[in-house]
């Protein structure tokens, strides 16, 4: 559908099988309480090359200077529970119990992922999605220290890039993800990318990844 866009779909369930059949093909569930399971592929779809990231001047600064550390799948269901906590402006969220249940399934199957920031020995800000192949979709985000999920996206971008994945998913538009470098891209360019990313291989060790950073 074009209003709104990109609904395909109503139904189904969230196995494993079925929720990684739809994202290889660019269709990912999105629904709120009380909803049938919706099954979504807009267009435009909203995309992150790495190579277009955008580090404002003040993220650099708090990349350089602040105390932090980021760390890959040491806390994936926290960060999911984080990611759906109510925020201003909002009466309720997507992430229900289903899908937090069905992507902690597909955590342990090796196909979701969490980016976490954490300061001061505490959980502070991240981000979870899913990765088939060298294909990542981005999901959701969250922060509890001004920046700290910025902070995680960036290494996630980064260090995405050097494992040979050259598009991530961002979903819907939003100026917050266009802020830093995420652009809409035409259906039949995001879907023919998608097909060559999801045929390759992983390479090994592609999710261990530790960061600490001490400022000088």
């Amino acid at each position: 559908m074009s209003h709104p866009n990109g609904l395909l779909a109503a139904g189904g369930d969230l196995s494993p099988g079925r929720i990684l059949a739809a994202y290889s093909q660019g269709i990912f569930p999105w629904f709120s309480t009380g909803e049938p399971i919706l099954w979504w592929s807009p267009a435009p779809r909203m995309v992150l090359i790495p190579a277009e990231l955008k580090v404002s001047r003040s993220l650099s600064k708090t990349l350089r200077n602040l105390d932090y550390e980021i760390r890959v799948d040491t806390a994936f269901e926290a960060v999911m529970s984080a990611c759906a906590e109510p925020r201003p402006g909002q009466d309720g969220t997507w992430i229900v119990p289903e899908m937090v249940a069905a992507y902690c399934r597909l955590h342990q199957l090796g196909f979701a992922h969490s980016f976490e920031t954490w300061i001061d020995g505490r959980l502070a800000g991240g981000l979870y999605g899913i990765s088939i192949g060298r294909m990542f979709y981005g999901e959701s985000m969250f922060s509890r220290r001004a920046d700290a999920s910025k902070l995680a996206f960036v290494h996630m971008v980064r260090h995405l890039a050097a494992q040979g994945v050259e598009m991530i998913d961002c979903q819907m538009h939003t100026s917050h993800l266009a802020s830093l470098g995420a652009r809409l891209l035409a259906r039949e360019v995001f879907l023919a990318t998608l097909k060559e990313k999801i045929a390759q291989s992983q390479p090994i060790g592609m999710w261990e990844y530790h960061y600490r950073h001490e400022p000088s």
